[in-house]
């Protein structure tokens, strides 16, 4: 079995408060993007659970990337032993980014296990599993626009149509790890709710839905704020940073080329695709 985990982008997204248990509260859109991963699951030769992951490096052992995380949950909230299974990743969408790489690929392996070995459970049932190992995993069962609050498990489905616009996708080198994005994070409440604002035009989005992070990420990362002017140079009508960091995604209502953009651009990774 052969999946494609996908990215994800945040529209807007506001810290509220932080709780008594160290999370935060928070509200954000979560819009999928085509820019995927490669996921193939097969029946296992040996009497172990193995994963291999290829492409872009990951830095972790294979027990604690998010995929194995996914299993042993799975495991886990089935109550016996699933395997053997092997499972291979091809990494192409970079970690460090805000784009939910890691939590997509858990999150379609708990949709691909669940496939293979004919387990029945629903979506509802795979979110609820998915939960357990990270705070953006629940949407990729779903993989649809969704408003997500609490600490971004708590999701509701959102109409928002953003079919054939154009997303461009711009990594710099340096990444982010989501604790040192929260570090200095000061939550603030917004006057009217992110989900009242998305419903604008979005040509007034930049205006309408920041990123919360960007305050803390750009003093570190500088070269998100060039990004953003770039893409909005280039005619994106829309530009912000994506969760935590470092991606920066523009929105366009016209066709660019992707090689205009890797000159843009050089010696960063970069994305070119229609949305959905």
């Amino acid at each position: 079995m052969i999946l494609f985990p996908n990215a994800k982008i945040n529209l807007g997204l506001d810290i509220l408060s932080r709780r008594a248990d160290g999370y935060h509260e928070i509200e954000t859109i979560l819009y999928p993007i085509p820019w995927h991963d490669i996921l193939e699951i097969v029946p296992a030769g040996d009497e172990r659970t193995t994963l291999t992951v290829t492409g872009r490096p990951v830095d972790c052992p294979p027990e604690k990337n998010l995929v194995m995380k996914a299993f042993r949950a799975l495991e886990q909230a089935v109550g016996h032993d699933l395997g053997p299974v092997d499972i291979y990743l091809h990494k192409i969408v970079p970690d460090g980014a805000g784009l939910g790489g890691g939590s997509s690929d858990a999150a379609f392996t708990l949709k691909g296990v669940n496939q293979l070995l004919a387990l029945g459970l629903n979506d509802d049932e795979l979110a609820a599993v998915a939960a357990t190992v990270g705070a953006d995993c629940p949407f990729f069962i779903y993989n649809r626009p969704m408003l997500a609050t609490g600490i971004g498990t708590t999701l509701a489905p959102i109409d928002l149509n953003l079919r054939d616009m154009t997303i461009v996708l711009v990594k710099p080198p340096e990444s982010v790890p989501t604790a040192l994005a929260y570090r200095d994070i000061t939550p603030s409440r917004p006057d009217l709710p992110l989900a009242s604002r998305v419903a604008d035009s979005p040509c007034k989005w930049n205006n309408l839905l920041p990123n919360a992070f960007e305050a803390t990420v750009i003093p570190k990362i500088p070269t998100i704020t060039s990004i953003k002017q770039a893409l909005g140079d280039a005619g994106a009508i829309y530009a912000a940073m994506s969760g935590s960091g470092s991606a920066v995604f523009g929105i366009f209502d016209t066709d660019i080329l992707a090689e205009k953009i890797e000159q843009m651009f050089p010696e960063m990774s970069t994305f070119v695709g229609t949305l959905a």
